[in-house]
């Protein structure tokens, strides 16, 4: 498996996101405009949006492309599934239930299978949930010294609409599935397909 080791804050400058989304607190004090002065072209554009879903996901490219080829063949417009498919991966769920710090940490507790998805142990950050399905965390898990630290850390976290959340016992109900109304970050996913389609 590879290993992205760019710097968070680095990355998300240049792709023009804010950290927050990645879970991470810090903000950079550089100009946010540096990048604008030079002129892209529109191929240079849409590959940006393609990096920034990428690196949003901690998705490496063959995986990508085959996640837009799912989202080709479903009803509906190809970019709005491609983003309801990467938002209702087990890790980005676990991440939006506040059940870890960053992105990163959640793809690394679900490898370390400490979720169980309607009952049963799922240590695979790519599983795909449904409407429907209840993810929670493992009994022995919540007696951890470490997930304490991170509920009392993202207690503040809001838990969008898709997902009915029971803070008491560390559990997540998916209601429905996710649309791009529901995401925090800006993407204009009709440029990825535009990239895909040429």
């Amino acid at each position: 498996m590879a290993v992205n080791r760019e710097p968070i804050l680095k990355r998300c400058k240049y792709l023009g996101i804010s950290p927050m989304v990645m879970g991470v607190a810090k903000e950079t004090k550089r100009d946010p405009n540096a990048n604008k002065r030079k002129k892209v072209s529109e191929y240079g554009l849409q590959l940006k949006e393609k990096q920034k879903l990428r690196f949003i996901y901690g998705v490496l490219e063959k995986q990508f492309h085959h996640y837009f080829e799912i989202a080709q063949k479903m009803e509906g417009q190809a970019g709005t599934n491609l983003l309801t498919i990467l938002e209702s991966r087990l890790d980005s769920v676990v991440f939006r239930m506040g059940l870890s710090m960053t992105r990163r940490e959640a793809r690394q507790l679900v490898v370390h299978g400490h979720f169980l998805v309607n009952g049963k142990r799922v240590d695979i950050p790519s599983y795909r949930v449904k409407a429907g399905d209840v993810i929670s965390l493992k009994e022995n898990s919540k007696k951890s010294p470490k997930f304490k630290q991170i509920i009392e850390a993202t207690a503040g976290r809001v838990v969008p609409t898709w997902l009915d959340m029971d803070k008491e016992n560390q559990t997540a109900k998916v209601v429905r599935m996710p649309v791009k109304e529901d995401l925090d970050y800006e993407i204009e996913e009709h440029l990825i397909v535009e990239l895909y389609s040429k």
